[in-house]
C-alpha cells in the first residue's frame, strides 16, 4: 500500500512540476537578465513590446501545441505564415474589403494545414518529413505570388491592433488589441484542448496511436483536423505578419518554427506526444520573446540571441526526455 501510495505521489509531483516549470523557468530567466550589468530594468513599454512580440509566437505555437500532443510536428509554420501575409496583402492590394483579406488570410492557413494533414494521414508521411518538403513548398508558392518582393497594400488600420501602444481612444486596454486577441484564443484553445471531443483525441493518439484506434477513434480524420486547426491560427499570424510590416513579404519569418517549437516544448509538452498545455506554451512564447528583447536592450549581437534559442531548446528537450526516463 505504501508503495502505491509513494507511486501517486510521484505522479502527482510530476504533473505539478509540469504545470510549475514554465512559470520557473520565466522567473529563472529574469532573474538571469537582470543580474547582468547594466542591470536593466523591464518598463511599461518593454512590457508592451513584448506582449506584441509574443503574439504571432504564441499563436502558432498554441496550434503546433496541438499538433505535438497528438504526436506530430509541423516544421512548415513559418512558410506558412510568409504565404498567409502575402495572401492578405495582393487581397487588400487588389481593393476588397478588410474582412475579407481576413478570411483569405485565415483561409490560405487553414489549407496549408489541410495539405500538411493530408500529407501524413494518405501518404502516411512522417510528419518530419511532409512539413520539411511543405516548408519549401509553401516558402517557393508565396515568392511565386509575389513575383519575388513584397506586395504594399493598405492595411485598413490593421497597424494599429500591433501598436505596443494601445489605441488614444482605448488607453485602458492597456496592451495592444492583439494581444488580447491572442489571449481569446488561448482561453478558447484551452477549451478546446481540456473539453473537447478534439482535444481529447488528440492526447490519446499521442499518448497511444494504436490503443486510440482500437478504442474507435478515427485516426486520420483526427489527425487532419488537428491540422486545420492550427493552420487557422497560422492564418490569424499571417495576418498579424502583414500588419506588423504594413506589407506582404514572402521571405519573412525564416526559422521561427524553432521559436515556436521551443516555447510548447518550454510550456511542458513532450516530443513524444499525449502531453501538453496552452497556458505552459503561452508562456514560453512570452519568455522567448522576453530573451529576444533583453538581448537587444544589452546590446548583444543576433547571433547570440540564436546560440541562446538553440540551446534552450537542447536544454528543454533533454530535461523531457529525462522526465520521460524517470516516469518509467
Amino acid at each position: 500500500m505504501s508503495a502505491g501510495f509513494s507511486a501517486s505521489a510521484r505522479q502527482t509531483g510530476s504533473r505539478l512540476m509540469s504545470v510549475l516549470a514554465p512559470f520557473i523557468g520565466l522567473a529563472v530567466v529574469m532573474v538571469i537578465f537582470y543580474a547582468i550589468p547594466p542591470h536593466r530594468g523591464v518598463s511599461l513599454l518593454d512590457l508592451r513590446t513584448i506582449a506584441v512580440h509574443t503574439v504571432i509566437v504564441g499563436t502558432c505555437a498554441m496550434g503546433m501545441t496541438l499538433i505535438i500532443i497528438s504526436g506530430g510536428i509541423d516544421l512548415s509554420v513559418g512558410s506558412a505564415i510568409a504565404l498567409c501575409s502575402v495572401m492578405a496583402a495582393l487581397t487588400l492590394a487588389g481593393g476588397y474589403p478588410l474582412s475579407v483579406g481576413i478570411v483569405v488570410a485565415i483561409g490560405t492557413g487553414a489549407i496549408c494545414g489541410l495539405y500538411n494533414g493530408l500529407l501524413v494521414t494518405v501518404l502516411r508521411l512522417p510528419p518530419f518529413i511532409a512539413t520539411l518538403g511543405t516548408l519549401g513548398f509553401f516558402r517557393g508558392v508565396a515568392k511565386w505570388l509575389a513575383k519575388s518582393q513584397t506586395v504594399n497594400a493598405p492595411t485598413l488600420g490593421m497597424e494599429i491592433w500591433v501598436n505596443p501602444q494601445p489605441p488614444k481612444d482605448y488607453p485602458w486596454l492597456v496592451f495592444a488589441p492583439a494581444v488580447w486577441i491572442t489571449i481569446g484564443l488561448g482561453l478558447l484553445m484551452v477549451v478546446v484542448l481540456r473539453y473537447s471531443l478534439l482535444g481529447r483525441y488528440a492526447f490519446a493518439i499521442g499518448s497511444n496511436e494504436s490503443t486510440a484506434r482500437l478504442c474507435g477513434i478515427r485516426v486520420p480524420r483526427t489527425k487532419v483536423l488537428i491540422y486545420v486547426t492550427a493552420g487557422l491560427l497560422v492564418g490569424w499570424a499571417g495576418l498579424m505578419q502583414f500588419a506588423r510590416l504594413t506589407q506582404g513579404d514572402p521571405t519573412v519569418a525564416v526559422g521561427l518554427e524553432l521559436d515556436v517549437i521551443a516555447a510548447v516544448v518550454i510550456g511542458g509538452a513532450s516530443l513524444a506526444g499525449g502531453q501538453g498545455s496552452i497556458v505552459g506554451t503561452l508562456i514560453g512564447a512570452f519568455l522567448m520573446a522576453y530573451l529576444r528583447n533583453r538581448c537587444t536592450a544589452l546590446l548583444w549581437q543576433n547571433y547570440v540571441q540564436e546560440i541562446i534559442v538553440g540551446h534552450i531548446i537542447i536544454i528543454a528537450v533533454a530535461i523531457d526526455q529525462w522526465r520521460m526516463r524517470r516516469a518509467t
